[in-house]
């Protein structure tokens, strides 16, 4: 029996009224921490350098300060939303499915957005944007619930099957969109809308990302269930958990998530994979403790890539996803070759 600096055996001490309250603010202590707080400040840093970089000269411009509210605010407020809530999205989805390889972009969620907003547009030409992303939501959620469904029906014997399948799954699905599109002379606005650009982002076009905060809270809030659903349906059941409840909660958020991002600025390829699997090579598995990191690397990885983008070849700009897809596909055929080692 250990016997505690008191003196007193620890299964004879009667229990501390604060001992509960003290449990409960275990997680928090966790969460925030120095290297948090320095993680915090670093993102928080280039945000702001995000709001002066650019082509137009916002002090010595007539317009300076109007264009500065117009495009460099909304701008960067879009950085952040879009940037947490995919990193988180992905978090989610590999949580649920046990699995590092997948995300939006690798289980088709993103098609399955894109043909709803293509659909919407064809079939309601004059739709408002409201209309657009509530088809994109739709479709996106159906699609998820049917790479969730398709993966209980098969049997795999290897982790990387997960992601070739949905990305064999999105492929159909984009062949289909890129199809209606060619049919109704769209294909060119379906090339613009998986861009994945923050260049059209200006006042007035963005607040619709502010629904993905709504993701973000819900996803802390429910972190517990998903990571206790990750763990099985039938260790979820003997616990107490409804399972299948928890999966339609998180297909859903994954759902809203994807469409908004999709309708307002585009495809942001492997974000949902690079982010949550570096982090958890540093922290590892935990997920509460984990999301504030997810959430901050996310806001980092896509301003970085942004910044770059309007500087590299600066007038003009590269959109985000292209260096999104070339530092994404590496740390992706990173993370491939380091499972294959492992087993």
């Amino acid at each position: 029996m250990t016997v505690p600096p008191t003196g007193i055996p620890a299964a004879e001490r009667p229990p501390h009224p604060d001992a509960a309250s003290a449990r409960a603010r275990v997680p928090e202590a966790r969460l925030f921490t120095w290297p948090l707080l320095i993680g915090l400040v670093v993102t928080a840093g280039l945000v702001v350098l995000s709001l002066f970089v650019g082509v137009y000269d916002i002090f010595g411009g007539e317009d300076g300060a109007e264009m500065f509210v117009i495009t460099r605010v909304p701008r960067t407020i879009a950085l952040v939303l879009a940037g947490a809530a995919m990193a988180m999205s992905g978090l989610v989805m590999q949580q649920l499915t046990q699995n590092r390889f997948v995300e939006p972009t690798t289980t088709g969620t993103t098609e399955w957005a894109g043909l709803g907003l293509l659909l919407i547009t064809v079939l309601v030409p004059g739709a408002p944007l409201l209309v657009k992303m509530t088809g994109a939501v739709v479709t996106a959620f159906a699609g998820t619930m049917v790479f969730f469904l398709f993966l209980r029906r098969i049997t795999l014997r290897s982790s990387i099957i997960v992601p070739i399948v949905g990305m064999m799954l999105g492929a159909v699905v984009g062949a289909v969109s890129s199809y209606v599109a060619l049919s109704t002379n769209m294909l060119q606005s379906m090339g613009v809308w998986f861009l994945g650009s923050f260049t059209s982002v200006l006042r007035g076009q963005y607040e619709p990302l502010w629904a993905v905060a709504i993701v973000v809270v819900a996803v802390f809030v429910a972190a517990d269930r998903f990571t206790v659903a990750g763990l099985g349906q039938d260790i979820a059941t003997n616990v107490g958990l409804n399972y299948n409840r928890v999966v339609l909660l998180g297909t859903g958020l994954i759902a809203i998530a994807t469409g908004i991002v999709t309708v307002v600025v585009g495809n942001l390829p492997f974000l949902g994979l690079i982010v949550p699997n570096i982090v958890s090579l540093f922290r590892g598995d935990d997920l509460r403790s984990n999301l504030p990191w997810v959430c901050l690397a996310g806001i980092a990885t896509v301003t970085v890539c942004d910044i770059i983008g309007r500087l590299v070849v600066m007038p003009f700009e590269v959109p985000v996803a292209l260096i999104l897809a070339v530092f994404g596909s590496f740390v992706f055929i990173t993370l491939l070759l380091r499972q294959r080692r492992h087993a």
